[in-house]
This record gives structure tokens, sequence and C-alpha cells, in this order.
């Protein structure tokens, strides 16, 4: 493969001031994040202090294997959503390895509400069991938990992915061999009891871990009798009288050894071999990349310059370069793993599409995974290309991208709007990780375009009740509309309500894409199998 030409001055003052910019915009995120990390309130740090409990993520600390790196899924989940402070959605998820297996971890942060569970907390947890099943990952939980926040309990009992799906989930998981362990290290109450009776194997802690369907409380109200948390479900009544629990721990640091030593005699999945050589860095530093990307998402830049920092050598086999040049399409090595790569350098055009929808094919029939690297504001509009097919040639590639057989990633980097979102593989198109960066945006349209439509469907009202809007009377239509549209497109905003798996340093996007490949080879590739093309 030949290698990209960069035309980047780091001394240049654009570049220097972007520069500045982007470390504003990921310091900003990062802060947020480490106090995230604290969990919850100080008094419920004191109260699990007192009872002697380690915390969710000393846990998870503990439970690792010591070089492993853990990839968090979605730390700022709930952010600024709910009236009381919820840090990560009293939840923390993400992969690392345990006896030398890659395992999906989850965890009740019990500092959190009592490690009870709202909407956002079992969205969080149900995709943690999603990016298990679609990568073949083994699960342990980190069960702390007083089950369901009762004050919401109409947004997370009753419906399809509600509460019961995460069972639902732990028995389809470990119909597929894929070991399911709990380590019991507090309450497991009401419907959170089913999460340890679900799994293959549970531990439970003495006089700390308790099972129970109702709590002493509900015992009380329901039947008059009057019984402990330890009597009722405690670590002694379950692996002695009920069989509920499988394994007796006297304290927590032998529990996570019970729970090293059960993955240790877990068989060893074969991973799928995927085209690889010796990985090497990029010729171009990544840390560059700050200054590539531009203070706003209406500015544009070359993604190859991204491609660049991110890919071994900095080495990339473009594929159609002179056609269709509003998508870049092309083959690279990340860590030594081939992949195919599409990235955006404009809108869509029906060329474009028809180019990402060729090139797609030729990873799925290659098995060569997807990496999509989205700055995208959407297919081009207008009658020329409305009368030239945009819609057919735009479904080509969504149906191509909707039906490739290969693993999928997308970060995106700059822009995400409108259907432009869909083709270059947005959530609902179901990539195995979907990342931004702080900078990123992400609606059905952009702000200012979004402010101009609404704005003008205003005037239009008016105009039919023979009104006309003065300068300042549409300016005051305009300015509430614009405003809103940027707060709920940023990237905080998104991946508060889960809607990707994480804020990332753009820096560092070559190391999760890394990890994300690697996990993705824990199962086979499926065979191609595509719809139909509209031609």
């Amino acid at each position: 493969m030949s290698r990209i030409y960069s035309n980047i001055n780091t001394k240049d003052p654009i570049y220097k001031k972007r520069y500045e910019h982007n470390k504003k915009l990921l310091n900003k995120v990062n802060e947020i994040k480490e106090e995230v990390q604290k969990g919850g309130s100080l008094k419920a740090h004191e109260v699990n202090k007192k009872r002697g409990k380690l915390f969710c993520r000393e846990r998870i600390e503990k439970v690792l294997d010591k070089a492993s790196p853990f990839l968090e899924i979605a730390p700022l989940a709930a952010y600024n959503i709910y009236d009381d402070n919820v840090p990560s959605a009293g939840i923390v998820t993400g992969v690392g390895r345990i006896s030398g297996k890659e395992v999906m971890i989850i965890a009740n942060d019990q500092t959190v509400k009592g490690g009870t569970y709202y909407p956002l907390t079992v969205k969080k947890h149900i995709r943690a069991q999603q990016i298990a099943l679609e990568n073949n990952l083994p699960c342990l939980y980190l069960v702390d938990s007083g089950g369901a926040y009762l004050p919401m309990q109409d947004e997370v009992f009753p419906d399809r992915d509600h509460f019961g799906n995460i069972f639902y989930n732990q028995a389809v998981l470990s119909s597929k061999g894929l070991l399911q362990v709990a380590l019991v290290a507090g309450l497991s109450t009401a419907g959170g009891a089913y999460v340890p009776a679900m799994c293959d194997q549970t531990i439970i802690i003495k006089e700390q871990g308790a099972i129970f369907i109702g709590g002493p409380p509900l015992v009380k109200a329901a039947t008059g009798e009057v019984v402990s948390a330890e009597e009722l479900g405690g670590a002694d009544v379950h692996t002695r009288i009920s069989g509920v629990a499988d394994y007796y721990a006297v304290d927590e640091e032998m529990g996570l050894r019970k729970v090293r030593e059960i993955f240790a005699h877990f068989p060893n999945c074969k991973k799928y071999e995927l085209d690889r050589v010796a990985p090497v860095e990029p010729y171009y530093d990544p840390d560059e990349i700050y200054g590539i990307v531009p203070e706003t998402t209406e500015t544009f830049y070359d993604v190859k310059e991204i491609i660049a920092r991110i890919v071994d050598n900095s080495e990339f086999e473009e594929f159609k370069d002179r056609f269709g040049q509003t998508v870049v399409t092309g083959f690279a090595r990340i860590g030594g793993y081939l992949t195919g790569i599409i990235g955006n350098n404009g809108v869509i055009f029906p060329e474009s599409s028809t180019k990402a929808a060729h090139f797609i094919e030729l990873c799925c029939f290659r098995k060569i995974p997807l990496i999509f690297l989205q700055n995208i504001t959407g297919f081009i509009v207008g009658k020329k290309y409305e009368h030239q097919g945009m819609p057919k040639d735009g479904a080509k590639w969504i149906t191509a991208v909707s039906t490739a057989n290969v693993p999928k990633f997308t970060v995106i980097i700059g822009n995400s709007y409108g259907a432009g979102n869909y083709a270059m593989c947005g959530r609902g198109y179901n990539p195995r990780f979907l990342w931004m960066w702080p900078n990123a945006k992400i609606a059905v349209m952009g702000p200012n375009q979004a402010a101009d439509v609404l704005c003008q469907v205003k005037i239009n009202q008016y105009k039919r009740d023979n009104k006309i809007l003065s300068e300042e009377e549409i300016k005051n239509i305009r300015e509430p509309i614009l405003e809103e549209y940027r707060n709920k497109s940023e990237a905080l905003y998104s991946t508060a309500r889960l809607w990707d798996d994480g804020i990332i340093d753009p820096a560092r996007t070559r190391q999760y894409l890394m990890l994300a490949i690697e996990l993705s080879l824990n199962k086979k590739y499926d065979e191609v199998n595509f719809g139909i093309f509209r031609m």
C-alpha cells in the first residue's frame, strides 16, 4: 500500500488554534469522566466504607488480569438527565481479561441509589449484553443492587427492552455457551434476584451478599414474619439450604479469587483468523489530529488526514479515488489487521453512494471488517439529483450496510446528520461499537438548516393569516430553535442517552479500534447474503 501524503503544517497558526480548541473539548469530557467515576454521594461512600465493602471499580480492578485494558462502555450514561445525580447510570460496564479470557463485566455501583435500576441503567445493562452476544463474550455480573428504582417503575418494568429483557438475554447467552457468572457482593433484591439465579455459576459473600424476591420489609408487610436479611437470603441459606448460589465466600477477596478460578477453567474460544501482519505505528503522529479537526463542524477538512494518523504506517490503498470523491473508500491495516475504511469528504451524491455500496460488497466477500469515520451532513438535495435517482442510489448503500456480514465499527468524528447517519452505519445499523469524538454532532439535520426550516414553517403560517413578520420577530423565532438544536446535537447529549458507546480521545482512536477488532474475532464471520439492490 502507498503512504498517504499529509498536507498538515503543525507550525501554522490555524493548526495551533484548532489544537488548543480540541484539547479543551477533550479536557472538559475528561473532567466530567473523573467526577463521574467517583460514583455516588459522599454519604453513600462513608456507609460503604463502614460496611467494609469494596467499591465497584475496585472490584473490577481486582478481578482483571494485571496487564488487562478495560474497555469501558458508556461511562457518561445518564449525565445530566435525571433530577437525581446518577453517575454512569449507576452501573459500570466494559470488557477486560480475566484469567486470560475476554469478559463483559457488568457491575452495580452500590453508592448510586443503592445500585437500583433507572431506565438508562436498564438500557446500559442490555447494551452490554448485546455487545457480549455480538462478540461471543462470557459475562461477569458484580451484583450489589436494590432492583428497579420504584418511583420510575413504569419506565423500567413492562416493555420489551425493560428489566425483564436482562434475564432473557442471560438465558440466550448461556444457551450459546457463553458463561454467565455472578458474584453477589451486596443486595440482590426483587427482580434483581434473578440476575444471580439465571447465571451458570454464582458466588455469594458471607454476611454481605443477599438474594431474595422480597426483602425483610416486604415479607413483614405481606406475612407479618420478622426476619433478617441474612436469615432470609444470605450466603449460608443459598449455598447450604436453597442451592440458589454455588460458592460460599468468606469475604470479597475470596469471592473475586473464585471468579478468576471459574474463568480459568472455562475453555478458550478459538479466534477467527483474520488477515494479519506485524503491526506498525502510524507514520504521522496521532496527536496531530487535534490540530487537524476544525473548531466548527461546518468547516471542511480531508478525512484522509485522519486516516493517516490511525492506520499502520499511514498506508492506505484507496478504492475509486477519482470517482464519487465525497466518499473516501479504501483498505488499510490497523494493529496489523486488514480493514476496509469509509470516510466522508462532503455531502453524498449518487455516484458516491454506488461507490460505497460497491466497496462494502468487496469487504463482505473478502471477510474484511468495516470502519466508518462519520463526518456527514447528509445526501445531496435538489431537482437534478432527485431526477437522477438519489434515493435509489442511497438505498443501494443502505442495503449494503444493513446486510453486511462482517463486523462494523463506527466513529463519529464530525457531523452525523440525517440519512447520512444511516448510510455511514449509525446506531440503527448495528455497528459492533460506535464512539464519538468530543467535537462530534448528531441530529436529523444541522442546527442552521433545522432553524431555517422550522422558522419558514412558522412564517408561512402567519402569511396564511395575512400577517407579515418583521426581521426582529423572525430572529426571535429562529434563535431559540437554533440554540435548542445546538444543545441537543452535542456529543455529551448523545452519550448521556446511550446513542453511542462513549466519547473517546481522538488521538487514541486507533487503540479503541484495535481492541474492538480483537474482540470481534471471538465470533466466526457469517456468509454474505445481500438483499435486493434497486438498480
